[in-house]
């Protein structure tokens, strides 16, 4: 990414010494273009409720939309960096805004589970350019390093703002726009879409910069990447629905397999690679990467299931949900001088164990809370969720940023800026983990706990055996969020086999009187599953914990070399902050 290529070949700009007028724009430009890279960042995360109703899709649909956008963010975010030092910064953030327009626009007009899927790749790529991009930018106009802490602090602190408003953004729009054919979260991608036409018309005014000496693409690494983790994330969402023993889950899988072997020797060979592989050498800094996986896959694994569980489940209004992800990012935010001052005065070793444990307790809490029944039949209470979720806030606030403060101190001066890369990656890799694995795990159990009661339900409205055998394999989502389909599909089959028009008519009675039970099981079914997915987010927090523990206390002491340049340690922990992603 670019801070870190600014760490590593020093800072180059294009041009005269900028204007006060190009300083302020470039400023502006950059926390807006931050701002709003999370803002649609974060979005879904508190509309996959509204998206399983209104969409009617299956569990691998919701997988997909909240997985796609930060899948656009992991599959390059290295080299955006390399073409901003090749081309010039601010082209990239027009690049990036225009993305970001078409992105949101497309969300916003999205009808099906597919268009919001192409949307949201589209959007990933657009903030996938955004977080490095802006942050390089303000950086090239600061040369003093007293004062590039002082606004790199500052551009993470207008991230965090974009998740805080995102999720109220989305609750309140759903809660006021909506009106007869017309959703209101709609509202908040065209809101977003204006921001970022803003974002283009501040930038006019920005100072551009580059660092293009001894800066190249590594085409081959980059493609093997990028279609190694699409194939091996794809198998894993596809599992969701088809099972992981279906042949085109295990192709995908080997896939997967062979592209990322391929990336690896190629990395081993290429002179100016994407990822110095030697660097887990280092057995502390191979921990630190281990963490940012297991860490941030228990984050955004228990922001998932939280938004369809209330969302999805538990049918809260979309600003009730947003309520609760306010609890989960405001802490990311509040905390910041906190957290900056933790980081320089105790070994960050502490705090990111400490912050883990935050997040363990928080997800053992919510896998006690029963799931799957709305409030209004009796149901958990929304606001149960906001103890638990503060303690997942506030861990995540010690945890992002303690990550990268770990990672550079583990390894030379010299690898700095390629080991701060290098932990975001692996970081988002966690971020994008959390709702495809947790959905494998969620769907996966809610459907084995689904199938034998509602066998029995079915053979007691006296239905036939193949009509049961056919209807068991619906998921129990889709009996949810679905039911009309449900009943279009079971009638479509019988009349294919014969049945005469009566007795289909008798047995679709038959279904709609089961109706209310049948859903009921449905929702208590996914409620076991995303408990268990709670569960095992609880189990790697502390993992993540009790791996931190190993990491020396000389590798966690602030290293003299980011004494003497806080240049790179500022950007390297406003480059954790970047990826703080739900």
């Amino acid at each position: 990414m670019s801070q870190t290529n600014t760490a590593q070949t020093g800072t180059a700009q294009t041009g005269p010494v900028p204007g006060r007028g190009s300083v302020r724009a470039t400023f502006i430009a950059a926390y807006s273009a931050v701002t709003l890279a999370q803002i649609t960042n974060a979005l879904p995360g508190a509309l996959n409720g509204t998206f399983a109703v209104e969409f009617h899709t299956s569990g691998a649909g919701l997988t997909w939309i909240a997985g796609m956008f930060m899948m656009g963010i992991v599959v390059f975010e290295l080299s955006w960096g390399v073409l901003g030092d090749l081309f010039g910064r601010k082209k990239l953030l027009y690049a990036g805004a225009v993305v970001s327009v078409a992105g949101s626009v497309l969300a916003a007009l999205a009808t099906t589970t597919e268009m919001m899927i192409a949307a949201q790749a589209v959007g990933g790529i657009g903030a996938g350019i955004l977080f490095p991009i802006s942050l390089s930018m303000i950086a090239a106009i600061t040369p003093d390093h007293r004062a590039r802490a002082k606004v790199i602090a500052t551009w993470a602190g207008f991230l965090s703002l974009g998740a805080v408003i995102s999720p109220m953004l989305a609750g309140l729009t759903a809660q006021a726009f909506t009106v007869a054919g017309f959703s209101g979260w709609r509202v908040a991608y065209y809101i977003a879409a204006a921001i970022a036409v803003a974002v283009l018309i501040v930038a006019v005014g920005a100072k551009d910069s580059a660092a293009a000496e001894g800066r190249k693409l590594d085409l081959p690494g980059q493609f093997t990447l990028a279609l190694g983790l699409i194939a091996v994330l794809f198998a894993t969402v596809t599992a969701v629905d088809s099972g992981f023993g279906s042949a085109e889950v295990i192709a995908s899988y080997v896939a997967g397999a062979v592209l990322l072997v391929a990336f690896v020797v190629i990395e081993t060979r290429t002179r100016q690679p994407l990822i110095h592989l030697s660097l887990f050498k280092n057995s502390a800094y191979s921990i630190t990467g281990i963490v940012a996986v297991t860490g941030m896959f228990a984050f955004l694994a228990v922001c998932y299931s939280t938004s369809v569980a209330v969302g999805g489940l538990a049918l809260a209004e979309a600003w009730k949900v947003g309520v609760l992800f306010v609890f989960i990012q405001g802490p990311a935010f509040a905390f910041i001088p906190v957290v900056g001052w933790l980081i320089h005065h105790v070994a960050p070793r502490w705090v990111l164990t400490a912050g883990f444990a935050f997040m363990a307790a928080s997800a053992f809490w919510l896998s006690t809370v029963p799931l799957g029944t709305p409030e209004a039949f009796g149901g958990t209470p929304w606001t149960a969720f906001i103890p638990p979720l503060l303690l997942l806030g506030i861990g995540f606030a010690l945890t992002v940023g303690s990550i990268t403060a770990v990672a550079i101190n583990t390894v030379p001066p010299q690898h700095i800026g390629m080991a701060s890369a290098t932990t975001n990656l692996l970081r988002d890799l966690g971020f994008a983990l959390g709702p495809v694995i947790g959905s494998a795990i969620a769907f996966g159990i809610g459907a084995a706990a689904f199938a034998a009661p509602l066998a029995g339900i079915l053979g007691g409205a006296g239905l036939p055996a193949d009509a049961v055998a056919g209807l068991s394999n619906v998921p129990p989502l889709g009996y949810l969020s679905g039911w009309d389909g449900v009943i279009a599909q079971f009638t479509g089959q019988a009349t294919a086999g014969g049945a005469p028009a009566q007795a289909v008519d008798g047995m679709v009675k038959a279904l709609t009187s089961a109706q209310p039970q049948i859903q009921g099981v449905a929702g208590t079914s996914l409620g076991q599953g995303f408990q268990a997915v709670y569960l095992a987010a609880g189990i790697a927090a502390i993992l993540s914990a009790v791996l931190t523990l190993f990491i020396s206390a000389r590798s966690s002491a602030p290293a003299p070399d980011a004494v003497a340049e806080p240049t790179k340690t500022a950007a390297a922990d406003a480059e954790a902050s970047a990826e703080a992603a739900v």
